[in-house]
């Protein structure tokens, strides 16, 4: 029974989790005290559901009882406020103990704006004064309602290292006293890219891990996609949420097909495309033009995920319209000059004009500083001179892309790479 109540309560947090933390924290104004309240309620829930049995609708259960217990704590602020009052003591003191305008506060707990709630959560978590490593830690907890051991080990860090993460990012966001609301204005579409950088980098982590043994990590994967629908649908004339959306959608359609059967990694163009997931491409496809009905201009993500979207429309490999991915990737490097997407543009040239063109654009790249230490620059160049019949040369750049790759399955595919040039 116990374990049952247990497992029940795990589902439901999962679930409501963000929702609940969300709307305390529209009435206390501080998301890690909202966190705490929360959490008592999970913990009234452990106490009271063995005894009374698992509620009807046991999310409104922890709802209701959380905000019962912000009620409280706010009245008990109240209380010590006017015990101040009558003390005649000074304003700082008055002002270092009073949460701002109580009745308003004790108002809201009459509204009930969930979608507004989470939107304050999610920008809350990714606040720009949090570092990058503490948004997505934060993220993860708050709004994908997973426990400090799963983030750490998603991230392959000590427990302890991602529980002092996630406390100083707690710290930082009272320390820096910002409300709890989505921004307006012009500040929302700067906060807006910190939030879709947050959900973009927890996914690409899923998708190719970067250091550990397995080369994808799906429920970090999964998490991000989840966190992208939802905002998605929280800011609906957002163009570039509904990009986000359209790319997870459509690269996490591959996930089936990444694997072989013995766990090894299948590159895209080695793929069985009947393993690609159909509905998550109707959905990426569906997002793709939603987020580019909605803007003028394709932004960073509505691109990528119109480049994801010429490999799913191509039955096989070779249909791929590889034209249009170059003059996408040249269309994204002017957007957003990088060198990784350079190096994509490369090979998205050298299957449009040959393997020699491909080449001419990798040069440059080679004396990259950035790129010194990025496996995918040797291994293109590898698979650019393999192609060309200089075999010597491309074996040694598959060796030098696997001694860069942190991932133990990518290093393996690589040097298995070489390995099959030296028996060749």
């Amino acid at each position: 029974m116990a374990a049952a109540i247990h497992d029940a309560l795990a589902a439901v947090w999962r679930i409501d989790g963000a929702r609940i933390v969300g709307s305390v924290a529209r009435l206390v104004r501080d998301v890690p005290l909202a966190e705490e309240l929360a959490q008592e309620a999970m913990v009234a829930a452990l106490e009271r559901w063995p005894q009374d049995g698992l509620p009807d609708r046991p999310g409104a259960w922890l709802m209701t009882t959380a905000r019962n217990r912000a009620l409280d704590w706010l009245r008990h602020r109240q209380m010590q406020a006017r015990k101040l009052d009558e003390l005649g003591r000074d304003l700082e003191a008055q002002e270092a103990l009073i949460v701002p305008d109580f009745s308003e506060a004790l108002d809201a707990a009459r509204e009930d704006e969930i979608g507004d709630d989470l939107l304050r959560l999610i920008f809350t978590a990714c606040h720009p004064v949090l570092p990058t490593e503490g948004r997505v830690a934060l993220t993860l907890k708050l709004l994908g309602g997973l426990r400090t051991a799963e983030i750490a080990r998603a991230f392959l860090v000590p427990e302890p290292t991602m529980a002092q993460r996630i406390v100083r990012a707690k710290q930082k966001l009272r320390d820096a006293r910002g409300p709890f609301e989505a921004p307006r204005g012009p500040d929302r579409s700067a906060r807006l890219d910190s939030v879709l950088e947050v959900v973009y980098l927890v996914f690409n982590e899923g998708y190719t891990a970067s250091a550990g043994a397995d080369w994808m990590r799906p429920e970090l994967a999964q998490e991000a996609l989840r966190l992208a629908r939802m905002l998605a649908g929280l800011m609906p004339e957002a163009a570039e949420a509904h990009g986000l959306a359209a790319l997870l959608e459509l690269q996490s359609s591959r996930m089936n097909a990444r694997l072989d059967a013995q766990g090894q990694p299948v590159l895209l163009d080695r793929q069985d495309r009947t393993r690609w997931d159909p509905l998550l491409i109707h959905r990426g496809l569906a997002a793709l033009a939603r987020a580019e009905a909605l803007a003028a201009q394709r932004g960073f993500y509505t691109l990528q995920a119109a480049i994801a979207a010429c490999h799913a429309r191509a039955v096989r490999a070779e249909d791929t319209d590889w034209p249009r991915i170059a003059a996408l990737y040249a269309e994204l490097a002017r957007l957003r000059p990088s060198p990784v997407i350079e190096l994509n543009r490369a090979v998205a040239v050298s299957r449009a004009e040959g393997a020699e063109a491909g080449l001419a654009l990798l040069q440059p790249l080679l004396q990259e500083p950035s790129l010194r230490a990025y496996q995918w620059l040797p291994s293109v160049q590898a698979e650019l001179l393999q192609q060309l019949g200089r075999r010597d040369e491309a074996r040694d750049a598959w060796l030098r892309a696997a001694a860069l790759a942190g991932n133990d399955a990518e290093r393996q595919l690589l040097e298995a790479r070489a390995e099959g040039l030296r028996h060749a």
